[in-house]
């Protein structure tokens, strides 16, 4: 149904079935135009090209993710290269004289859980981690972050809203639920690299009192470079980790003593970051609006391929599935082996029939995308 829309990509990928959506997502083909879009605006405004993206191409975008996310304040959108800038720029917003307490998961992905071991080595923070790594404990969730919530003060909680170890998925109503129970003083950081533009995730009840992260590379469709986080409503606060873009309006006036920030989501940009990615990223969600697609049809279609992929596995791999509940997942499916080496020889063994996966120290990933169709599920060669 959708695969006219991804022909560069399948071309160069001929007698290739890809699955891998999730962590290398084919770009529709119109970002190659967008790309080449974004040199003409730059060849024909020069230096003025910085006031087409601030009026034009950053506010479509912006657009683009409160519809995605139902998040009714679109200037409160930052944007930066990745979501790790955003990650110690919100730190950097802490008591930098206090240590710090952080509650987080055991199945953060390596942009925090790297960050967070190196504050640990410096003994900068203590850590909490709710255990997620396995479907009973995921289960169990919202009764381990409650405990913890009533019996400790965090500075910050950090929350995947899916899991790239497993592609569980964190409902926005156990978000919710949560609010009440969580002072204002703690920044709530919603991690939702690997939900966001696939899963619907509402962000009504949410978007006054958390920070959303997600991106462009993954199910956006965008390419790298193009990550963004929401701000909670009226945000005053003012990250020490900061660029020149985070006071836009200022430049052409005197700096002064105190540092000055621009209102609304600039305050967290960062510095100079290439605009290709916005144009990519614009150009796909433009071309998903024109045709009437939507983030619930996308799901739809998705959890189509999945029900079809779950239906004709062979028993001896259906066994190794870690969830088969699709309410509760992403979109991929996760299989775990015995060993690392089990999962890695499973993966090579699917490359070598043109199948592409990918896998994560003993768990093998299936990703689903637009371009897969219920026939290719029936082409896929386990052994």
């Amino acid at each position: 149904m959708y695969k006219k829309y991804y022909q560069h990509f399948l071309n160069h990928n001929k007698g290739k079935l890809h699955f891998a959506s999730h962590s290398h997502h084919y770009w529709p083909d119109v970002t190659k135009e967008a790309v080449i879009q974004c040199w003409e605006d730059s060849a024909k405004l020069v230096d003025d090209k910085w006031n087409k993206w601030f009026s034009e191409e950053i506010p479509a975008a912006q657009k683009h993710i409160s519809k995605i996310l139902n998040f009714s304040r679109p200037d409160d959108i930052a944007f930066g290269s990745n979501v790790h800038g955003f990650i110690n720029r919100l730190y950097s917003c802490l008591d930098p004289k206090k240590k710090k307490r952080i509650l987080t998961t055991d199945s953060e992905f390596h942009s925090f859980e790297r960050q967070l071991k190196r504050w640990l080595e410096d003994k900068d923070v203590t850590v909490d981690r709710i255990k997620v790594s396995t479907k009973e404990d995921f289960l169990n969730f919202e009764n381990q972050i409650t405990k913890l919530i009533d019996e400790n003060f965090y500075e910050m909680i950090y929350l995947s809203t899916g899991f790239f170890n497993s592609g569980l998925q964190l409902k926005a109503q156990w978000i919710e639920k949560l609010l009440s129970k969580i002072s204002q003083d703690t920044l709530i950081v919603l991690d939702g690299y690997h939900t966001f533009a696939a899963v619907p995730f509402d962000m009504s009840k949410l978007e006054d009192r958390v920070f959303f992260l997600g991106g462009s590379y993954k199910y956006a469709q965008g390419g790298e470079g193009a990550c963004f986080m929401t701000l909670p409503k009226d945000c005053k606060l003012r990250p020490r980790d900061t660029g020149w873009f985070a006071h836009f309006e200022g430049l052409s006036g005197e700096m002064g003593e105190k540092i000055g920030y621009s209102n609304g989501g600039l305050r967290f940009w960062g510095a100079t970051m290439d605009m290709n990615a916005i144009y990519r990223f614009n150009a796909s969600w433009d071309l998903f609006e024109n045709i009437g697609l939507d983030i619930n049809k996308i799901h739809n279609y998705i959890q189509q391929l999945q029900k079809e992929f779950i239906g004709k596995l062979p028993d001896q791999l259906k066994t190794k599935l870690i969830n088969q509940d699709l309410d509760l997942q992403g979109h991929f499916l996760t299989f775990q082996f015995d060993s690392n080496q089990e999962a890695s020889d499973f993966y090579n063994q699917l490359k070598s029939n043109d199948v592409i996966t990918d896998f994560r120290d003993n768990r093998l990933r299936f990703g689903f995308g637009l371009y897969q169709e219920l026939e290719d599920i029936g082409k896929i060669k386990y052994f």
